[in-house]
């Protein structure tokens, strides 16, 4: 049945039908040489005064996504599911099946077959069948472009399907110019890769994607007829989402008019009309929760890299420019996600907690010297899918459980910041050899009238008093854990020295009341050093590069290339570092952070760690790190590095941060970082930290009635009774 035609329609045909013979009978009557002269130079005009997409095609173009090998496809983005491919690549059958389907005379015309034309309007004039549209290929073409460009408002798009008289005429003149500059052949190319082939897939390489499972070269006769037959009503004739047996009858239509171009013989139109039609329908992943199949886990690194991407100013003024640059723009990127690593981090997550546990264990990995992000694993499905009921984040969410944001403030992560006060203290020039008689509780000059104060002020504990109290330097204060120590040291340098070194190395207040407290009154944030403020393993893990780096902080980086259609590279890809510490005082806390994972400092004053089997599975390769454990073990952290990689993993439970997840998890936590740094470093040379300077180490020494070790505890949590009000408050005012 013919479509019905509306009067308006009706009118338009009617109307350009009169301005056509017009047209037609004012050229017939003009010598050949003039007719060519005015053309020639009417052509040349209205190229100057092309649109830029129609010189330099901008169409919308779908963005790869790989992972560091640039090989293996992450995900893609578009709005528009399209490819731009050279005529090379597709099977010359193609290109002659949409001639044949399309513009007969398409080699003949000049860009406008006014003939054809015509003989299009008078027919849809007369009615009493389907419209014609008598568009040539370039006509067509030009209008593709203008409805697409994606530099355009979307009501100039809109104007180039508009049914005017003067958008036809328009339409004929820039056909026109674009004969004159550009061959056939590239317009062809042009044509095939913006055309719209129904199902959502735009341009000759989407759609023998998206039916066939093909790329466009390798296309059989029977095939690349269907498609060209797709063009004149793409979602009517698509045989996944329209009517199969339309989509045949336009098939043996393509098949008869390739005959009648000799581009084909009858006998091998009538085989390919035999032929039974096989479709292998390949859905195109878009975005981050599209991923490649079996790799959910992957989701969490898209979308961290998304949020950079939308940052960056090469990409657009706006984050509305930059998101359409993602998914408009055509680029190859290659991320920095390496699939070992990755696949590494998310079994050692899942080993430890199962997806459906309303704990969880986030993970990164992130390289010295460059800030670049090896994997961020979860034991969650990213996925938009409903979790059963109660189950808010568990097992499915795309809430940045690794990098935070979004509303993900981060969690924390213990006596890992005890690496912050060192630093601090080591910068204000005390050395490594610093001494301290480390009782089992410390009264400070912080005022507290909480429950187990000491005489009206704060007095935090030490987990283990046998094991961690005595005199203690930086080295085996480090090692233990030792919470009386470094609430000590930090008195000595300052709480806002403390609080300035962990943000120079990148750890981010995302939660209000962290960032209140480090803008107004960091000076007397005494529990600072025991971890109390909200982090991510992303920020815990570079921070903890930066000193793997000799004191290079680098910003963490998702990507190692980004490549624009053009083949340009866009120059977002280099490592952005600054030197943010003292070599030296870098190289003195590698020394003491060797104690915490079974290993020797170079001074060999290690008598004692909180991670001992971090040197077991690293197999004796030099390695540093540091355990933490917060509050009522709400949450266990283990963060290990050596110089070629940065990993840290944080147990925790990401609905409700102040449910313990319980000491017992601590070493699985340890065991689960340590595994991902030997899959990081597998195969790699290995590499030894170097030794700090003897002044910066100062002079060990210890009173001889004080012996260095009695018994180990791998548990370095602060007392529950201890940490006093001050905390108490703090805590309170994060609700």
């Amino acid at each position: 049945m013919a479509p019905l035609r509306s009067p308006l329609s009706r009118l338009f045909t009617v109307l350009l039908a009169g301005v056509l013979a017009g047209l037609v009978l004012a050229v017939a009557a003009l010598p050949g040489n003039l007719l060519f002269g005015l053309v020639t130079r009417s052509a040349l005009g209205a190229y100057a005064a092309l649109p830029d997409a129609l010189r330099t095609p901008a169409t919308p173009q779908r963005s790869y996504l790989y992972a560091n090998d640039g090989k293996t496809l992450i995900t893609t983005f578009y709005d528009v599911n399209r490819t731009d491919v050279p005529l090379s690549e597709i099977a010359p059958v193609m290109r002659q099946a949409i001639v044949a389907a399309e513009d007969r005379r398409f080699y003949e015309h000049g860009g406008a077959d006014l003939r054809g034309l015509f003989r299009a309007v008078v027919a849809n004039v007369k009615g009493g069948g389907t419209e014609q549209g008598g568009s040539t290929l370039t006509m067509q073409y030009v209008r593709n472009v203008l409805k697409t460009d994606p530099t355009r408002t979307a009501e100039e798009r809109a104007e180039a399907t508009e049914q005017t008289v003067g958008r036809k005429l328009q339409e004929i003149r820039y056909a026109s110019a674009l004969e004159e500059t550009l061959s056939k052949d590239e317009i062809l190319n042009r044509y095939l890769n913006i055309a719209y082939f129904g199902s959502g897939a735009y341009g000759i390489a989407a759609a023998g994607q998206r039916y066939f499972g093909k790329d466009p070269g390798q296309l059989t006769l029977a095939e690349s007829a269907l498609l060209a037959g797709l063009v004149q009503s793409p979602d009517a004739y698509s045989p996944i989402d329209g009517d199969r047996d339309t989509a045949l009858a336009r098939r043996s239509y393509v098949l008869d008019s390739m005959v009648q171009t000799k581009a084909i013989t009858a006998e091998q139109a009538a085989q390919a009309k035999a032929e039974k039609l096989v479709l292998h329908p390949t859905a195109q992943s878009n975005g981050c929760t599209a991923t490649a199949q079996g790799h959910d886990d992957w989701g969490f690194f898209c979308d961290y890299l998304r949020r950079w991407w939308l940052t960056q100013p090469a990409f657009g003024a706006t984050t509305e420019e930059r998101e359409q640059a993602l998914r408009r723009g055509g680029y190859t990127v290659v991320t920095s996600l390496d699939p070992k690593i990755q696949a590494t981090a998310q079994k050692q997550a899942t080993d430890v907690y199962g997806y459906d546990n309303k704990n969880a264990l986030p993970i990164a990995a992130v390289e010295p010297g460059t800030g670049r992000v090896l994997a961020m694993a979860v034991n969650r499905h990213y996925s938009l899918a409903a979790n059963p009921q109660g189950q808010e984040n568990h097992p499915n969410t795309v809430n940045p459980l690794v990098s935070g944001g979004g509303g993900v403030e981060g969690y924390q992560a213990g006596s890992t910041f005890k690496l912050f006060t060192m630093l601090a203290a080591l910068e204000a020039g005390k050395t490594l050899s610093t001494g301290f008689d480390a009782p089992a509780k410390l009264p400070t000059r912080y005022p507290d009238n909480g429950e187990g104060n000491c005489d009206g002020h704060w007095c935090p504990a030490n987990a283990n008093p046998d094991w961690m109290d005595g005199y203690r330097m930086m080295w085996d204060g480090f090692g233990r854990s030792v919470n009386t120590y470094f609430v000590w040291l930090a008195e000595q340098v300052g709480q806002d020295k403390v609080v300035e070194m962990a943000q120079r190395l990148g750890i981010t207040f995302r939660a209000d009341a962290d960032a209140r407290f480090a803008e107004e009154n960091a000076a007397n944030w005494g529990s600072f050093t025991l971890g109390v403020a909200a982090t991510t393993p992303l920020d815990l893990a570079n921070a903890y590069a930066t000193v793997a780096s000799e004191g290079m902080y680098c910003k963490p980086l998702p990507v190692t290339s980004v490549t624009a259609p053009n083949g340009e590279r866009v120059a977002v890809a280099d490592p952005s570092c600054k030197r943010v510490l003292d070599v030296d005082v870098a190289r003195a806390a590698t020394d003491a952070a060797r104690c915490p994972v079974g290993q020797q400092s170079a001074f060999g004053q290690c008598n004692g760690g909180t991670a001992t089997s971090v040197n077991d599975i690293l197999g004796g390769r030099p390695v540093a790190g540091k355990t933490g454990s917060s509050e009522e073990n709400a949450t266990e952290t283990f963060v290990g590095f050596t110089p070629q990689v940065a990993v840290a993993g944080i147990a925790a439970n990401p609905d409700d941060a102040t449910v313990s997840v319980g000491s017992a998890v601590q070493g699985k936590v340890i065991d689960a970082v340590a595994h991902v740094i030997s899959t990081a470093v597998q195969g790699k040379p290995e590499k030894d930290f170097t030794a700090p300077s003897r002044e910066l180490a100062g002079e060990p020494h210890r009173p001889a009635d004080r012996p260095p070790a009695r018994r180990e505890r791998t548990d370095d949590r602060q007392r529950a009774d201890d940490p006093g009000s001050l905390l108490e408050r703090w805590l309170a005012g994060r609700g």
